[in-house]
């Protein structure tokens, strides 16, 4: 080894140490200022953030002004994932992001490419280094560094109208760029084309086949000196600013390369003799082809990316823009952002509904299915809501306000899937760990690569070895890697909200796909949530419309569901309750009064028996009713026995269907509820589900989502009720019904528009598709990489004589970057599929499903009839429950647990009664019985 060796290897080795600390050395942080109880800092965008750290105070609210000096679609929107915020920042304009730092810590922010960082530190409100209240260092003040914005300024835009304006300006400023790259492209495709065909024809078929001149270094240099300048310039006024930055990107690395090759190429040109001889050739062709290869790639890449954002465009076209008010009695037309909540409104057929509402008068059946993705009109009628952008059917309504601008449906619809497009997928994890050192580990190979060439290669070793470091530095691809996932998270979310799906987070995206238990909440979600008068049973001597009219009487002033159930069904047969008086509600029991002269009781078999009622003839028929999942309510009339009222929960028309979905996807499906055992499972038997979780009391469901995850699963919980809040929340996926409460909404990942349980299918299909995606990108991204690179240094080099030209390694970086996000857009196409009809129940004809209850989780500690304690857990193995016979603990009859007429919780036990008045005797005085009961696990009825 030579001196000119050992010099080159020493330098390189120097080179690669002093990336090492260029890169990822410590950098200093701009800290914020101080006014009026802001913290404000301004951030240039050319070619990099500056700052590309800022340190503000927890608690204090923050301003960060983005003045973007340059366009192109890479820095036109900024992100920060962490904080779900997203926000377009038009070229050449000072664009404000209020945030608010609630909690300490590092959190990131990147461009809408991920290609360009910057990291925002919140320091604890009570640490050191507290912003700054002078001035920056420069004289100015700092209200002279946040000049008011000039261009649109949100970080989340408030409603329809400025996330309409910002995805114009972004829309915009896609198709100039489109333009722009369109015109560089052409001009370095036909200056590029005479050099390349002449140097391709001189090594093909020798010197005779080309003219002369048309090989003439100072031609070639004239030729394509304008291609890199103009054609080249995104590339490298980026390239060079990123590493101003100590940063590196895609750009930098085709800077870093083309330029090398065109320097080279002009010092052979210009000074000849400086180099030896046998080194004086020229990469002319190489700059030319590949700047223009890779704006080519970058002009489709655009292209189809102008694509994956249309799901936002799509909701934002979705709205009326205007709407036709009545104010003063005057019927006016207006802009819809200038409806106020309480207007009235007119919607003729066929016409949009402007705003979210209620319905004052008329009827007409109203397309939901752009909001909800649920395909069925929906009549609506006075008292019923409309969301705003659904379109009317054939009939007119008369609409009263209720929401309004950033209040809308739609408009919270257009934040939840911004937000979740602005968040980062825990597998996007990955690809930010392996993008902040791929770009200095490219460069870093290519000057290890260029050393080793030049010391143990072949002649000319100079030639091969800059040839080898430019093809290293063009092949890598990082950009591949940075669009991965977030290009697939904006399809996946995009689709989501438009087949009613509002998925919050990428976080959430993703673990949906990984979900292997789906806990149902019964009331609201498997079934429709609102009881109904489903049966009416008399005695002898009793009408059915006499009876029904008599108790729709006394439980008219009641407030309990069932009540308003049974008054509803009896105005649904044309009974109008008559007045009663002497009303009295018995908590947990029922209700007395009198209607017409008359004593009605109506309640449970324990009202009644308090009251001395006989209620052995109707204890069969209530028997009856509850297993088959109905709430029976018995009635009295003058002292007597009057009949049996069955009140239902009914399910919702798909929710066979949707779990016998989600069974075929291999998950296993709870119903979980606060039910007596006996009515879960009827309806658990009804919807085909084989495990059931009753008798759970509201605070306690979330402990169940826990015990199951225990058990190793990863859960999903559907509910919509306040109650189920905090098992949404504890849950690893929470999705709410949209139908459900703000508060459920708010503690789920996954919000479903429709209220349906078809879309807890649609959206674990979604998930699962999307991941498959953004698998498919990363391995596309790494292999590429990690073949490309290796071969550009010249690995089959000492094997098989190959070398790949630095005009291939462009065309195949191009290549990398167009098969990620033409993949990512191949997800556009994945549409809802309708779900089959489902075939018999998951459980089978005759066996009852097997329900749990808390009391089956944990050891029991019983007392024996001899006063001990016993920790023997009842046994509950099989779903049916032992047909062994027990013995009724009041009369000594023996009964089994099937045909017992009443069942009773007391401490955990469960008893079985014979009769509805052995069990009101043994509730009238329970320690008398308990001794010589024989009891199984505990089980309960639902009680008033």
């Amino acid at each position: 080894m030579d001196v000119a060796d050992v010099v080159v290897v020493v330098s390189a080795a120097v080179l690669i140490a002093g990336l090492g600390w260029f890169f990822f050395g410590p950098r200093r942080a701009r800290t914020a200022l101080i006014e009026g109880g802001m913290q404000r800092v301004e951030v240039t965008v050319r070619g990099g953030y500056s700052p590309d750290v800022i340190k503000v105070r927890q608690g204090v609210p923050v301003e960060l002004v983005f003045d973007r000096q340059e366009s192109g679609e890479c820095t036109s929107r900024v992100v920060f994932p962490d904080l779900r915020v997203s926000a377009g920042l038009p070229a050449y304009t000072r664009t404000t992001v209020h945030l608010s730092p609630d909690q300490a810590g590092s959190f990131g922010f990147a461009c809408g490419m991920n290609m360009i960082h910057g990291t925002l530190l919140v320091e604890p409100a009570d640490g050191s280094g507290a912003p700054e209240t002078a001035s920056d260092g420069e004289g100015r003040t700092a209200a002279a560094t946040t000049t008011a914005p000039a261009g649109p300024a949100s970080s989340l835009p408030g409603g329809e109208a400025a996330a309409a304006e910002a995805e114009a300006a972004e829309s915009a400023e896609r198709l100039a760029e489109i333009a722009d790259l369109t015109r560089r492209v052409a001009l370095g495709a036909v200056l590029t084309a005479p050099v390349l065909f002449a140097v391709m024809a001189h090594e093909l078929f020798g010197a005779d086949w080309v003219p002369g001149w048309l090989l003439n270094h100072w031609l070639q240099l004239v030729l394509i000196t304008p291609v890199m300048l103009y054609t080249g310039w995104p590339i490298h006024s980026t390239g060079w600013l990123t590493l101003r930055h100590r940063g590196a990107d895609m750009n930098s690395l085709i800077t870093l390369g083309t330029t090398a090759a065109y320097g080279y190429s002009l010092v052979v040109t210009l000074a000849p003799t400086l180099l030896p001889e046998n080194v004086r050739e020229v990469y002319f062709e190489a700059v030319g082809v590949i700047l223009t290869l890779i704006l080519l790639g970058r002009l489709l890449e655009a292209r189809a990316k102008a694509g994956t954002g249309e799901a936002i465009r799509a909701l934002l076209g979705l709205q009326a823009r205007t709407a036709r008010v009545i104010r003063d009695g005057t019927e006016t037309e207006i802009p819809v952002e200038d409806v106020a909540v309480g207007d009235e409104v007119l919607i003729r057929p066929g016409e949009k509904v402007p705003v979210d509402a209620e319905v004052l008068s008329g009827s007409s059946a109203v397309d939901e299915s752009m909001v909800t993705g649920e395909p069925m009109p929906v009549t609506k009628r006075a008292a019923d809501t409309v969301i705003g952008a659904t379109v009317n059917g054939t009939g007119s309504l008369r609409v009263r306000a209720s929401k309004v601008g950033a209040d809308t449906m739609l408009a919270q619809i257009v934040r939840l899937v911004q937000q979740a497009q602005a968040s980062k997928a825990p597998i996007q994890r990955l690809a930010d760990a392996v993008s902040a050192y791929f770009v200095p580990a490219v460069i870093a190979i290519a000057i290890a690569t260029f050393a080793l060439w030049y010391t143990v290669g072949p002649a000319p070793a100079l030639t091969l070895a800059l040839v080898s470091a430019v093809a290293v530095l063009i092949i890598a691809c990082p950009c591949a890697l940075g669009l991965a996932t977030p290009l697939s998270v904006m399809v996946g979310t995009g689709k989501g909200a438009q087949a009613g799906i509002l998925i919050r987070s990428a976080e959430a995206l993703e673990t949906a796909h990984k979900l292997d238990t789906v806990v149902l909440d019964k009331t609201g979600t498997v079934t429709a949530g609102k009881p109904v008068l489903t049966d009416v049973h008399t005695a002898e001597d009793f009408q059915e419309n006499e009876l029904l009219a008599l108790v729709a009487a006394a439980e008219a002033d009641s407030e309990h569901p069932l009540a308003a159930a049974i008054v509803t069904g009896a105005r649904e047969r044309g009974l109008t309750p008559r007045a009663a008086g002497g009303f009295e509600s018995v908590t947990g029991k029922g209700v007395q009064a009198t209607v017409d002269g008359r004593a009605v009781l109506v309640g449970t078999a324990r009202l009644l028996s308090d009251a001395g009622i006989n209620t052995t003839a109707l204890a069969p028929v209530a028997a009856e009713l509850s297993s088959q999942g109905k709430t029976a309510v018995l009635a009295a009339v003058d002292g007597r026995a009057a009949g049996v009222l069955a009140v239902a929960d009914t399910v919702k028309d798909d929710s066979t269907q949707a779990i016998a979905a989600l069974q075929r996807l291999g998950l296993d499906v709870v119903m979980l509820t606060g039910d007596n055992a006996r009515t879960a499972a009827a309806i658990a038997a009804q919807v085909g589900v084989d495990r059931v979780l009753a008798e759970v009391l509201p605070e306690h469901k979330a402990d169940e989502v826990r015990r199951l995850q225990g058990e190793g699963r990863r859960v999903g919980m559907v509910g919509d009720g306040i109650n189920d809040a905090p098992a949404l929340a504890a849950a690893d996926v929470g999705l709410a019904i949209g139908t459900g409460t703000d508060v459920a909404i708010e503690a789920a990942d996954i919000t479903l528009i429709s209220g349906s349980l078809t879309g807890v299918v649609t959206a674990i299909r979604l998930s699962r598709a999307t991941m498959r995606n953004i698998r498919q990108n990363l391995f596309f991204a790494l292999v590429y990489n990690a073949v490309g690179v290796p071969l550009a240094a010249g690995a089959l080099f000492p094997v098989w004589g190959i070398r790949l030209s630095p005009i291939i390694a462009a065309a195949a970086m191009a290549l990398s970057s167009l098969s990620v996000v033409t993949n990512a857009s191949r997800l556009r196409r994945w549409h809802t599929s309708p779900l089959p009809p489902s075939a018999a129940a998951a459980v089978e004809p005759g066996v009852e499903p097997r329900t749990e209850t808390p009391a089956d989780h944990a050891p029991q500690s019983a007392t024996t009839p001899e006063g001990e304690v016993s920790d023997k857990r009842p046994s509950h193995d099989h779903p049916r429950e032992s047909a062994t016979a027990v013995t009724d603990p009041v009369c000594g009859m023996q009964v089994t647990p099937e045909t017992a007429a009443e069942r009773h919780v007391m401490d955990g036990e469960r008893y079985y009664f014979c009769s509805a008045g052995c069990a009101a005797t043994f509730c009238a005085d329970p320690d008398r019985y308990r001794a010589s009961a024989a009891h199984g696990t505990a089980q309960g009825d639902e009680t008033r």
